[in-house]
C-alpha cells in the first residue's frame, strides 16, 4: 500500500538557521546541555578553540566553548566571539568619544567622583570606563547618598581636589534632595558638583526596549523597587543572588551610551568635565 503521494525523504525541511550572537560581558547565557546559567565575564582562546566563562549566581564560574547549544533570553542561539574593530577604522568608547591610543596606566587624579551603589558603578564602568582611565578619574561608592556628609568631610574637596556626586531620584521633594542638601551645609560649593537623575534606581535609566519593553514596570513605594521590578518581569526576585544576577542580566543588554537615557548620559559627562576641568 503506497502511504504517501510523494517521498517525505526526497525534500526534507530545510534547516532552521540559529542567530550568530556575537557574546557580550554581562550577558546571561544558558548552556542547553548542562542547564548551567551564568552571566559572560570573559572569553578566552584555548587549544584553537574560543572558550566562553559563566559566572553563575552563586559566583561559580565554568567555561563552555562557543558555538550552538546556547540560550539567550529564551531563544537557542549560535555564540559568536566578540566583535572586534577591523584594523583602520575610528575607534570609539562605549560612550560615543574617540578612543585614545593604549597608554601606560596613568597617576590617579586627586579629584573623584561618587555613584551611590555598585549597580551604578558597574553602569558607569560598562559605559565610561575607558573615558575615566584616559583622564585618570576614581570612582568611588558612596553606599546610598545618607553617607554624602561623611564622605565629604572625609574627602575634604579643594580647587584642585573637587568632588563629582551621581545621585539617584534626584528630584524636587525627594529625600534624595533633602539629604543632598544637608550635606552640602558649609560646604564650599564650587569644589563640589552633585548632580542626578530622576529614577528611582539606575535600572531604569536603561532604555526598556533593551529588555523588550514598552517601559519599566510601576512598583509601588512599599515594595523594594529591585525585588518588585524583578517580579514583575516574570524573573527570579527572592534574595540577594537573585537581584544579581537579574542586574547582570539587564547590565548584559546595554551596548553603548545609545542604550542608556539622556538623563544619565548628560549628567556624567557633566560630572566628568568639572573633575577634569582644573587640572
Amino acid at each position: 500500500m503506497v502511504r504517501y503521494d510523494t517521498d517525505p525523504l526526497a525534500n526534507p525541511a530545510p534547516k532552521k538557521h540559529l542567530p550568530e550572537v556575537p557574546v557580550e560581558p554581562g550577558m546571561v547565557l544558558e548552556d542547553v546541555e548542562t542547564g548551567w546559567v551564568g552571566a559572560v565575564v570573559r572569553v578566552e582562546k584555548s587549544g584553537g578553540i574560543h572558550v566562553v566563562q559563566l559566572e553563575d549566581r552563586h559566583g561559580k564560574v565554568r567555561g563552555f566553548p562557543l558555538g550552538p547549544g546556547f540560550w539567550l533570553d529564551g531563544q537557542p542561539i549560535v555564540a559568536t566571539p566578540p566583535k572586534v574593530q577591523a584594523d583602520g577604522g575610528l575607534k570609539l568608547t562605549a560612550s560615543g568619544s574617540i578612543a585614545a591610543p593604549t597608554s601606560r596606566a596613568k597617576v590617579a587624579r586627586a579629584s573623584r567622583i561618587w555613584v551611590e551603589g555598585r549597580h551604578d558603578a558597574e553602569l558607569v564602568e560598562r559605559i565610561w570606563g575607558d573615558d575615566l582611565r584616559e583622564v585618570a578619574v576614581v570612582v568611588e561608592l558612596l553606599d546610598g547618598v545618607d553617607n554624602l556628609a561623611e564622605v565629604l568631610n572625609d574627602f575634604q574637596p579643594t580647587p584642585r581636589r573637587r568632588a563629582g556626586v551621581l545621585v539617584d531620584h534626584f528630584v524636587p521633594g525627594s529625600k534624595e534632595t533633602r539629604l543632598v542638601e544637608e550635606a552640602l551645609r558649609g560646604v564650599d560649593r564650587s569644589n563640589v558638583l552633585v548632580l542626578g537623575h530622576p529614577y528611582i534606581d539606575v535600572w531604569q535609566a536603561v532604555k526598556p526596549a533593551r529588555l523588550g519593553l514598552d517601559s519599566w514596570p510601576q512598583i509601588p513605594r512599599s515594595i523594594d523597587i529591585k525585588k518588585g521590578t524583578l517580579a514583575a518581569l516574570g524573573w527570579a526576585h527572592a534574595d540577594q543572588a537573585d537581584i544579581a544576577m537579574g542586574w547582570k542580566r539587564i547590565l548584559g543588554r546595554v551596548r553603548d551610551y545609545r542604550d542608556l537615557e539622556p538623563a544619565l548620559l548628560g549628567r556624567m559627562e557633566e560630572l566628568i568635565d568639572f573633575v577634569t576641568a582644573i587640572e
